[in-house]
């Protein structure tokens, strides 16, 4: 028998599975359907089989923007992991102004991603940068922060970790303060170091929490990266252009779909990943 009890779970979930079916499951679904077709729109969709997918790994600039997209992850994710969990250790800390370091920290997050570009422009610029303003002040060479191939990577991994760190702090201090406190003291009656119980007993009793962080920090990632060549068609990002160059490829291939997909592609992967293994969690 249906009655008000048995009907409001639903409607309380409702919003979100309507807005989780209308804007992420049917465009997932629309563009895996759209790879085997060729549309431009106008006309009507034409059947092609794995047609893109042949051209598409057969393209050498795909290739290397796919590289390029799952080094920037091996750089980006574990540093954003590493800084998350050792500031969130210590704002778990009774310390003075812990709720102001706290919001220090996560203000990033809700800054303008225009603003933060702009931020990280003024730092690393080769000419007019302040930190290469710093390192000609105590008598050391300029550094192209953005201009060279080798360190341009490093270089956006910082940025993306400083605007994104402070929601995965607030992630970790949650699972940090799910921690039994008898763990610590039986720890402390041992004579165990804060290091040994850090190990042996924070780290394994949050690897949820680590897992989770991974699986929600990707997808973003891997957006930047789509960000980051979109960006470089701008005049006024001249950095971004010759980023953009030395890492991606030529710039006019920039605006083809091959070269864009490969971030698409790693977006939609990452984006259905999560079923299985938080399905698996919650048991």
């Amino acid at each position: 028998m249906i009655n008000r009890k048995n009907i409001l779970p639903y409607l309380l979930v409702s919003p979100y599975v309507i807005h989780f079916i209308l804007f992420v499951a049917f465009p997932v679904g629309f563009s895996i359907v759209l790879t085997f077709h060729k549309w431009n729109i106008i006309s009507p969709m034409e059947f092609t089989g794995v047609n893109n997918y042949i051209r598409l790994f057969n393209d050498k600039t795909f290739l290397k923007s796919m590289g390029n997209t799952i080094i920037f992850l091996l750089i980006h994710i574990p540093l954003q992991i590493i800084f998350a969990l050792f500031l969130a250790e210590i704002l778990n800390q009774k310390i003075k102004l812990r709720g102001v370091f706290r919001g220090a920290f996560f203000l990033p997050v809700i800054v303008s991603g225009v603003v933060v570009s702009i931020l990280w422009q003024q730092l690393y610029g080769y000419d007019t940068g302040l930190l290469n303003r710093l390192l000609v002040g105590i008598g050391l060479g300029k550094i192209g922060w953005l201009t060279d191939p080798n360190i341009a990577m490093a270089s956006i991994a910082v940025m993306a970790t400083w605007k994104n760190v402070g929601l995965y702090i607030v992630l970790f201090l949650v699972g940090l303060q799910t921690v039994p406190t008898q763990y610590y003291e039986a720890a402390d009656l041992e004579g165990a170091t804060h290091l040994q119980k850090f190990f042996k007993i924070t780290l394994p009793m949050i690897n949820p929490t680590i897992f989770m962080v991974i699986i929600l920090s990707t997808p973003p990632s891997t957006a930047l990266s789509i960000t980051a060549s979109r960006s470089s068609l701008n005049s006024s990002m001249s950095r971004w252009a010759w980023l953009s160059t030395n890492i991606y490829g030529n710039l006019p291939t920039l605006r083809s779909p091959v070269v864009s997909s490969s971030p698409n592609i790693m977006f939609m992967f990452w984006t259905a990943l999560p079923a299985w293994p938080f399905m698996r969690l919650s048991i």
